[in-house]
């Protein structure tokens, strides 16, 4: 929330999963569970890596479990939907089926009167702050950095737009993870391929309420930026259950 930002009780119910890597052998796997929904959440989230290979017929069963589920689905893409280079497609097949897919933007949902915000990027790795990759030497390294520098900067954008929207409660939605707290579990030699301190500092710089990833199979729950966001994994290895469920605070109007 925004610092002494009142608050009345309401609240927005926020279901999210990430790394669910739906393949055609999956269908209907998960559906029973997120027909649920409706009686306990107010907006679904996915956090990436929504199919194994990034194929058009590994989005269509992932379309299938969560169309027409009662509640808005907001998503971002991970690295394995991108592998088949069909990630366009990808994209196309979710939104036809509902799915609000974001990259570099967000969507502002109607929450109990109020005005819900979620801002999306995939974003990339490159570590975090004291060992991290640095914007020099080779082309291909500087490309690198490039990518993650780009993707936390759309990130920014988005969630400092949303300051105009009105929004009783920010949301930022990730694959790749923000901070190392999360990570706690993985192989420390990986980290930097895990997640960018950038999108930390893009989020504390712009502002939200809660941030939300994937990615991390063998990571952590709960976490937190620098500047006091609590951040959230939710890959489905970590919360171990169809989706986890957080009760995130609403501005007073």
């Amino acid at each position: 929330m925004t610092p002494g930002a009142e608050r009345d009780g309401a609240f927005v119910r926020v279901a999210a999963v990430g790394d669910i890597h739906l393949s055609p052998d999956c269908r209907g796997l998960l559906r029973p569970s997120f027909e649920t929904l409706p009686l306990c959440a107010d907006v679904l989230l996915l956090a990436g890596d929504l199919t194994r290979h990034g194929t058009v017929p590994e989005a269509e069963v992932v379309a299938e479990e969560v169309r027409d589920l009662g509640v808005p689905v907001v998503a971002v893409l991970g690295n394995h939907d991108y592998h088949s280079e069909r990630e366009a497609d990808v994209t196309r097949v979710l939104t036809d089926a509902g799915v609000t897919v974001l990259e570099g933007d967000r969507v502002v949902l109607p929450v109990a009167g109020r005005k819900v915000g979620v801002a999306g990027a995939k974003g990339f790795c490159g570590g975090f702050a004291g060992r991290s990759a640095g914007e020099f030497g080779e082309r291909e390294m500087k490309d690198f950095v490039r990518t993650a520098r780009r993707g936390a900067e759309s990130l920014h954008r988005a969630l400092a737009d949303m300051s105009a929207d009105g929004c009783a409660a920010r949301i930022a939605l990730t694959h790749f993870a923000p901070v190392p707290d999360t990570l706690a579990g993985e192989p420390v030699e990986i980290y930097p391929f895990l997640g960018s301190y950038l999108l930390a500092e893009a989020i504390d710089e712009a502002g939200a309420d809660l941030a939300v990833h994937g990615h991390a199979h063998l990571g952590t729950e709960h976490g937190m930026t620098a500047g006091g966001v609590r951040v959230r994994n939710v890959a489905q290895p970590v919360i171990g259950r169809a989706f986890a469920l957080y009760h995130l605070p609403l501005a007073a109007s």
